[in-house]
């Protein structure tokens, strides 16, 4: 009889499990690519668009100590984002996810400022509907690809970010300034709303009442109010590229000491607390923790 019942129980607690972990892995996927086809995304016909407004480059160097630079290289146009470095970006993303023996990201601008935002001659010749909506949603994929690596990011902000610029530096974990630097979400003036995710972005970092003020008021952002803001963690005291890198790599060290694999798992967990539900959040991390009990840097500490 004690069969019987076990029977029935045992079916119905293996289908809760199954459908369980079913309901993760689709969050997972979810998570893993925000738009298809069913949301009208043409991801090859955008990316063979994009390659057609030439200049500028993404360029990434990986450093023994496990900071990779980024850097948006594009000094004539104050490093605004031609369609090929949008597709760079893409792939130095592919890149990052990859790297193993990663454990944080400063991203920077060359000569001293940080990005214009968008190259004007690619958004002009894609103004129809359906390419703005695929670079919106190209774009989209990318910085939120970005802001998950389990690397720890940070934003260094020289000179201006105005536009897209803006929206980038909300893709990183932290945001560093130099002096005088600007901040500017312009977006309004262009008759547009962000459209590389930055204002979903930017009300997780400061909050619906100040993203709305920086949005519909297309304000300027200076050190001082980004630090009053959250927007910044700190004004560094170099204005020059070399000394503001130096310093930048100093901040993000007190962050990275340890193991790649243990600092990639923290970052994993921060992200998943702050993107699932609280059940789903809580399995990820005890998953997450178990990939790291037992192992070498656990072990180590235990002695």
């Amino acid at each position: 009889t004690g069969r019987g019942v076990a029977g029935p129980e045992m079916a119905t607690s293996l289908l809760k499990n199954l459908l369980r972990t079913t309901k993760e892995t689709m969050l997972q996927q979810k998570r893993a690519s925000l738009y298809t086809a069913a949301h009208g995304y043409e991801e090859e016909m955008i990316k063979n668009k994009l390659q057609q407004f030439a200049g500028g480059s993404i360029n990434l160097s990986k450093e023994d100590n496990g900071i990779g630079i980024l850097t948006l290289n594009n000094p004539k146009l104050m490093n605004a984002m031609t369609g090929t470095m949008m597709f760079e970006l893409q792939e130095r993303v592919t890149e990052l996810e990859n790297w193993k023996d990663g454990k944080g990201l400063i991203i920077y601008g060359a000569r001293n400022t940080f990005c214009s935002g968008s190259d004007l001659n690619a958004v002009k010749a894609m103004s129809n509907s359906q390419d703005g909506m695929n670079m919106c949603m190209f774009m989209q994929e990318t910085l939120t690809r970005l802001m998950r690596l389990p690397l720890i990011s940070v934003a260094l902000v020289q000179g201006k970010a105005i536009g897209g610029g803006a929206e980038l530096t909300t893709a990183c974990d932290f945001r560093l300034m130099t002096p005088g630097i600007e901040i500017r979400f312009v977006h309004k003036h262009m008759g547009l709303v962000p459209g590389w995710g930055g204002g979903a972005r930017l009300v997780r970092i400061v909050g619906s009442r100040a993203a709305l003020q920086l949005l519909s008021g297309a304000a300027r952002v200076d050190p001082e109010r980004a630090l009053h803001l959250g927007l910044s963690e700190q004004t560094l005291s170099s204005s020059d590229e070399t000394g503001a890198l130096e310093e930048a790599r100093a901040w993000l060290g007190q962050y990275i000491e340890g193991p790649a694999s243990v600092i990639q798992a923290v970052k994993k967990v921060v992200t998943a607390g702050g993107e699932l539900p609280l059940e789903a959040a809580l399995r990820m991390e005890k998953d997450i923790f178990g990939t790291l009990w037992g192992g070498p840097a656990n072990l180590q500490a235990l002695i």
